[in-house]
């Protein structure tokens, strides 16, 4: 199985706030964007379109294919009570202090911690019928490196250390998958 991870395209919020799971919209280029997408998977063929259901990604998938199945699991980071918050308030808050130094374990005010979302995409991942061919999944970026966490067998750390950008393509092998149990 080869994984196809698109993150969704541009959004319409001021750049540096956190907005994780809040629906936000679309920028007022994303036919133009969504063309692009298409253009460079064109030729390949989807056994399985994934999604998750925010209208950020969701738009994009149906573009895709009318067959798009829509998961909770794809879901950004819930960030809780720091949706729609500034970045840099968060950073200099006592509770954001804590939360960078520890993201992994330590949850966000009424939100997840990164093992979190990483545990939820592990059963994602565990879920998926036994497919040998191309599954398209329509994402986040934080989920893409959950992705590449997980099947790659690469250090949180690691996957963070490349920015993944709008619209971009990250492709993986399904060649270190977890035995499904």
């Amino acid at each position: 199985m080869t994984f196809y991870l698109v993150r969704h395209p541009r959004v319409s919020i001021a750049s540096g706030i956190c907005y994780g799971q809040s629906d936000v919209p679309l920028s007022e280029r994303f036919e133009e964007e969504a063309a692009a997408i298409l253009k460079k998977l064109s030729g390949i063929e989807f056994e399985r379109v994934y999604c998750s259901p925010l209208s950020r990604c969701a738009r994009l998938a149906e573009k895709i294919s009318s067959l798009t199945l829509f998961d909770d699991r794809l879901m950004q980071l819930d960030f809780g009570d720091w949706e729609g918050q500034p970045w840099n308030t968060i950073f200099e808050s006592e509770e954001g202090k804590k939360w960078f130094d520890d993201y992994l374990t330590r949850r966000c005010p009424n939100g997840e911690s990164y093992n979190d979302m990483l545990a939820r995409v592990r059963q994602f991942i565990a879920g998926l019928p036994d497919i040998r061919g191309n599954l398209l999944i329509v994402t986040h970026a934080g989920v893409v490196r959950a992705f590449r966490v997980i099947l790659e067998n690469r250090s949180v750390e690691k996957v963070f250390e490349k920015s993944i950008a709008y619209g971009q393509i990250t492709v993986i092998k399904n060649r270190n998958a977890e035995k499904k149990e």
